[in-house]
């Protein structure tokens, strides 16, 4: 039923059948006692009409209210980046992140483009197409490549299997990996065994500043000298700490001094002490464990002193205060299994980061969500090939106009923009591919 049609019910029975039932139950009351019982049976009936149109009114009233409630809206930018140069290609596309003049950084893994991808590094060359690009891309605003490093170098250990990329206030670079070599492998990073359990620190341009814990230690969540396979690094500038996401090995969130490494405080699932060992399978239908799942996947610290955790094949964001006290969790796409739903979060713009963004790299979708309540406002994305679509999204991040960034990991290598479009009244819950209107 319309809106209008709802209306006009509503006044055919104040003017209508209530006159209709007033006068027929006025003329009753001298009739016979069947009469009476009759008119009882009208009003009664006019009474469930009344409350049934009670009952649609206030349906409707919380769909018109839920249609006018805001959120950020993106379309994606088809030609952005602008095409690379030498012939290069992009593997597992693994980090992206922001510095301060809106350069993008990306991070990718060389190993994943495939030989056949490859033939002009084939050695002879057996075609003009293609090479691995350096593993760190940085593009300006507009799209265009304006530097390209990294890589194995002196006075550090480049990660078996890079993994995430920030950038902090200061536009240095960091790095994490989440590589694991076994036992007398033939990798010759990695000869001995162990994992990527080293942070690196670059300036802008790629030149080393520090690396921060031991590589190729095992796993131990409550080491205070190495991680376990860092997924990401995000930062508290005021307070000069970094927070790694500590990760495919351990099972903790670590927070490090950004200038010395020191590890200075850690935690696991609800703010308590993480444990190593193995775990349950996940399973929708039980109880949620108190351990955090491997990958822990972002930890992303906000404005107002609180920790956004992406507790990924749990399917679930936990939130905590930064002393690791821990305030609440929300499930998301909780029947999500394999690789999860809480892959990477970002947060709009505005100084108190009302939004959160959410990627999923099961469903294929980023979620728009108010970050107080944690309520899902509106989705977008679909899997698949074409622009504003995904396969494998795996990191997000902002830029300080609003626009967000993703990457995509497995065989899904690239970066995608997504425009801010601005504030506007939510219309559908999953707007699909958000793919931009033609104008005139």
């Amino acid at each position: 039923m319309s809106y209008g049609d709802e209306r006009r019910v509503r006044g055919d029975l104040a003017t209508g059948d209530q006159r209709r039932v007033r006068g027929d139950l006025a003329k009753g009351e001298a009739r016979p006692t069947t009469s009476r019982s009759s008119g009882v049976m009208l009003a009664a009936g006019l009474a469930l009409a009344l409350l049934a149109l009670g009952v649609t009114e206030r349906a409707l009233d919380a769909r018109l209210a839920r249609a006018a409630v805001n959120a950020p809206m993106f379309e994606v930018d088809p030609q952005w980046p602008k095409p690379l140069p030498n012939h290069w290609m992009l593997g597992s596309t693994i980090g992206v992140g922001v510095d301060s003049k809106d350069h993008v950084f990306i991070v990718h893994r060389q190993q994943t483009v495939r030989p056949d991808e490859a033939g002009a590094a084939a050695n002879p060359p057996n075609s003009e197409c293609c090479v691995p690009a350096p593993p760190v891309l940085e593009f300006d605003p507009d799209g265009n490549l304006v530097n390209a490093w990294g890589g194995p170098g002196q006075g550090y250990v480049w990660p078996e299997s890079n993994h995430g990329i920030s950038v902090d206030d200061k536009d240095n670079v960091w790095i994490g990996g989440n590589g694991n070599c076994p036992a007398n492998n033939a990798n010759p990073a990695c000869p001995t065994g162990g994992s990527d359990s080293h942070v690196l620190k670059f300036t802008h341009d790629g030149k080393l500043i520090a690396q921060f814990g031991m590589p190729h230690q095992p796993t131990n969540s409550n080491s205070t000298t190495s991680f376990g396979r860092v997924a990401k690094i995000s930062f508290d500038v005021n307070a000069q700490e970094a927070y790694f996401a500590d990760g495919y090995g351990n099972r903790r969130v670590a927070v490090v001094d950004m200038a010395t490494g020191a590890i200075k405080r850690y935690w696991g699932g609800y703010g308590e002490k993480p444990m190593d060992g193995p775990l349950p399978p996940y399973n929708p239908d039980s109880a949620l464990i108190r351990s955090f799942r491997t990958p822990v996947h972002c930890a992303e610290p906000t404005n107002d002193g609180l920790v956004y955790v992406c507790d990924r094949p749990n399917d679930r964001i936990q939130v905590f205060r930064k002393d690791g006290s821990f305030v609440k969790e929300k499930q998301i796409a909780p029947r999500t299994l394999g690789d999860g739903s809480v892959w990477d979060i970002a947060f709009s713009r505005d100084p108190q980061q009302k939004y959160l963004y959410l990627a999923d790299g099961k469903n294929e979708h980023i979620y728009v969500m108010d970050r107080e309540t944690l309520e899902i406002l509106t989705m977008f994305g679909a899997g698949g090939r074409q622009p504003g679509m995904f396969f494998a999204v795996h990191s997000i991040a902002t830029d300080s106009k609003g626009n967000i960034y993703t990457t995509e990991t497995y065989e899904g290598k690239r970066v995608q923009k997504f425009r801010y479009l601005g504030l506007k009244p939510v219309t559908a819950q999953n707007q699909g591919v958000v793919w931009p209107r033609r104008t005139p």
